[in-house]
């Protein structure tokens, strides 16, 4: 035997099982610490900060925006006039507040007995025709009446409100794929067109449509996760890329984990009204990481776009804004790809512009469909339970 392994081994051996005796005695407790809160990863990991990146991270900071506005402000060269063909403000029902949004509008849809028979016929249906998942679509998931209450649906997320929830899709009663079934099939009534969310799939080229949104910390390191959807961490206001994004509760949070969003055309009534400067920003071309997935470390694309109304179609006013994107969603994993100018996350940071609607869609059996669009949601850290075998929730 190798004398300097057994000495090494001996030694490792030995302290490895003083912990575990003291915290036997209840005199130690380890607990985990997330990745994103550790204090001392800035003394063991080298900071991936980009030359010139001011102190901005993916957490707002009030503090920090409140004296970073009082700079810009002192330095007198912000302007007070708005990009060309942006306006004043915009008015349509897309704009509301928080506050008192529940006393005019009603965003929850509750299935009725009939809507839930419908939908067991469906994906008894769908089944029978033996046809792999992504073959689901209005036709092969045929819902006669709820059809029309989900396009009353659609007209909402596009034209009304931009959001709303649909409550008592029994989960527990069905499989995983069932439940992936109705996602689908419910989704087809409402938004036909599905997105990809992936071209890859376990390392393999793929065209994923459907991601499922749970903690991976248990089983990868932080830092190789990289969104805080994956987490069990507080994701900010952000946008998420495409038109519309539904979310289907298959299971609840022990604790936290609640929806927020906000309306972004009353957040753009604001930044008119008193910084039109952040206006002229947004309509900016902002270099967003690629985070690897593309063959250049970023791409240059406006986060804010106003198209004037015409004689066939409403103005819209577009937002698309992930903090992630310039900033790094856990420490060390944003490339810095260009450094960010102290005034573009400024809207983060603002507080006031965000009355923002709390969602009841963290609760199992809902689902929640809005226009990411025109609406920037967040969501509350959380505590996991644990999850249903059947339904996968």
């Amino acid at each position: 035997m190798n004398p300097l392994n057994v000495a090494r081994t001996r030694c490792i051996d030995i302290r490895y099982k003083w912990i575990i005796e003291q915290a036997q005695r209840n005199r130690l407790k380890v607990a985990h610490v997330k990745g994103i809160e550790m204090a001392a990863d800035g003394l063991t990991k080298p900071l991936m900060r980009p030359p010139g990146q001011p102190d901005i991270g993916y957490t707002p900071d009030h503090d920090k925006y409140l004296e970073r506005a009082r700079r810009r402000q002192e330095e007198g060269r912000l302007s007070k006039a708005l990009p060309p063909g942006f306006p004043p403000d915009v008015r349509s029902k897309l704009v509301w507040d928080g506050n008192d949004l529940a006393e005019t509008y009603d965003w929850n849809y509750h299935l009725t007995e009939q809507d839930s028979e419908e939908i067991e016929s469906a994906v008894r249906y769908f089944q029978g025709l033996g046809k792999p998942l992504g073959f689901i679509k209005q036709e092969t998931f045929p819902l006669p009446h709820l059809h029309k209450t989900l396009r009353g649906v659609s007209h909402e997320i596009h034209n009304g409100h931009g959001f709303k929830v649909i409550k008592g899709v029994p989960v527990t009663k069905y499989t995983r794929e069932e439940n992936i079934i109705i996602y689908a099939g419910i989704s087809a009534h409402v938004a036909p067109i599905r997105g990809r969310q992936d071209s890859r799939h376990e390392g393999h080229p793929a065209d994923v449509v459907l991601a499922h949104i749970k903690d991976l910390t248990a089983s990868v390191d932080a830092s190789n996760i990289g969104a805080p959807a994956y987490t069990a961490d507080q994701q900010v206001f952000h946008t998420d890329v495409g038109d519309i994004i539904a979310l289907f509760a298959l299971g609840e949070a022990a604790e936290g984990g609640q929806s927020y969003l906000s309306s972004s055309w009353k957040v753009y009534n604001e930044l008119a009204a008193t910084r039109p400067d952040l206006i002229q920003t947004l309509s900016e071309p902002w270099a967003a990481d690629t985070f690897g997935k593309l063959d250049k470390p970023y791409t240059l694309a406006s986060l804010l776009h106003f198209q004037p109304a015409t004689d066939t179609d409403p103005e819209r006013l577009i937002i698309q804004y992930a903090r992630r994107s310039f900033t790094g969603a856990i420490p060390g994993t944003a490339s810095g790809a260009q450094p960010v100018r102290h005034l573009r996350l400024q809207l983060g940071d603002h507080r006031r512009i965000a009355p923002h609607q709390r969602l009841p869609g963290d609760h199992q059996e809902h689902r929640e469909r809005r226009n990411t669009l025109v609406a920037l949601d967040t969501r509350a850290g959380w505590r996991r339970r644990e999850p249903c075998a059947r339904c996968g929730g």
